[in-house]
């Protein structure tokens, strides 16, 4: 489907409502069912991704009903995973992919085999195979790191393990993995990452610590969850703020948004750029202090001004990873140059994000080239306009949107459906605003 977004030339205007936040749905489809009692979620993201997470739970034995809006998830158990009859689809999902394994290697003589997509079977899983082969468990993959592939279960035991990455969803496979498994188990990062996993599982009663760059997870019987109430994405509302920052005469209130510390690198980044957006913000906790139980949530006031350039340092990459391609697009728009660093992941996304955004912008007028780790743009002012394609990556699909709102000519975005992959409702709400 291609979809033409013309210049706002009066600006955006308006409040958005953040779209539920992608990441804590997959999680709290996985606790939920690994929970031995049912459990309620509120305000679950209703996408094509987390509707993968779903359907992997139900195959698992897990049930799942709708009242009223919520969820309603009547969990298989820590250790009851039910072996389904056909391979487990995770779709495009990337972190459903990687989190599940956690799960699914401590059920012990049982094995499940996962695949997706086309651009599923590009994405490695050789990273959380590692760790789960040092507790015990097995990973067969096509080529030794590539889906499909299949768990085998084991009798797991706890480790010690210094991720090679910064990398929430490696962390989080291998905290499921420790929960059930012999002994605590010990995550050292060589910089923070995400931390919704430990704070669900800190929720869930499970033993949960962290001090300077180690986490440690014991093990549990059960988890005992009642209820889980997933905020707003501030990665998804971030294509909303940056149009808010890029459009001449906009002025936006974003609600309902999380600002878990581990997730707002993108908004210092653009305090840093010069960008007027106002909130309340989570600080980071002490060294050492009690792992928290629930998400922040804050109001967010955006409105456009000018913009300079900066650079994004390797540890900041972690904080900001699914933003990234937006500073790519703002530093088009700002003065001077703007580079980003250390951000190789992004080359095993669901596309080569790095080529898919330098290739896209350059295409709308942008002066940018690639690095091996990220980019360089040189503010050229703003862009002309033109054709992006979305290489069915749902983070290109809305960078295309947000520059066609802010080019001088507009833009046709070419595959816009690969947006309805973590915000379906994302042209709907773009349009309000306008």
């Amino acid at each position: 489907m291609n979809v033409r977004f013309e210049p706002a030339a009066t600006g955006l205007k308006g409040t958005l409502v953040a779209p539920p936040d992608k990441s804590i749905s997959h999680r709290a489809a996985l606790l939920g069912a690994m929970a031995s009692e049912p459990v309620r979620v509120r305000n679950y993201l209703v996408a094509e991704d987390t509707t993968s997470s779903l359907n992997a739970v139900r195959a698992l034995g897990a049930l799942v009903e709708e009242r009223g809006g919520e969820l309603v998830i009547r969990g298989a158990g820590l250790r009851e995973a039910r072996v389904p009859e056909g391979v487990i689809d995770v779709g495009n999902a990337g972190t459903l992919m990687r989190l599940l394994p956690g799960w699914l290697a401590s059920q012990a003589g049982r094995s499940y085999t996962l695949d997706g997509d086309a651009s599923i079977r590009r994405r490695p899983v050789d990273r959380i195979a590692v760790p789960l082969r040092l507790m015990g468990g097995e990973i067969e993959a096509t080529e030794g790191r590539f889906p499909p592939f299949t768990v085998h279960g084991a009798r797991l035991h706890g480790i010690e393990y210094e991720l090679p990455v910064a990398s929430a969803q490696i962390k989080s496979c291998v905290m499921l993995a420790a929960l059930a498994a012999d002994g605590a188990t010990t995550i050292v990062e060589p910089a923070p990452s995400r931390d919704h996993t430990e704070r669900m599982l800190a929720a869930a009663g499970v033993p949960v610590s962290r001090e300077g760059a180690r986490v440690s997870v014991g093990n549990a019987d059960e988890l005992e969850l009642d209820e889980i109430v997933v905020p707003g994405d501030l990665s998804s509302a971030a294509f909303a703020i940056a149009a808010g920052v890029l459009v001449p005469h906009s002025r936006l209130l974003v609600a309902n948004v999380g600002v878990n510390w581990t997730r707002i690198g993108f908004l210092r980044i653009l305090e840093r750029m010069g960008a007027i957006v106002v909130g309340d913000l989570e600080d980071v906790p002490a060294d050492g202090s009690a792992v928290a139980t629930s998400e922040p949530i804050t109001e967010l006031d955006v409105a456009h001004g000018p913009l300079v350039g900066t650079v994004v340092e390797a540890d900041e990459v972690p904080l900001a990873i699914d933003e990234l391609p937006l500073v790519a697009l703002l530093g088009c728009f700002a003065e001077g140059e703007t580079v980003v660093k250390g951000a190789q992941e992004l080359r095993v996304k669901e596309s080569d994000r790095i080529a898919g955004v330098v290739d896209g912008l350059r295409g709308l007028g942008a002066d940018i080239e690639a690095t091996e780790d990220g980019f360089a743009v040189r503010g050229t002012g703003g862009l002309r306009g033109g054709t992006i394609e979305s290489l069915g990556d749902h983070r290109l699909a809305m960078i295309g949107a947000v520059a066609g709102l802010a080019s001088r000519e507009g833009v046709e975005v070419i595959g816009m459906e690969a947006a309805a992959v973590s915000y379906p409702g994302f042209r709907d709400d773009l349009a309000a605003l306008a």
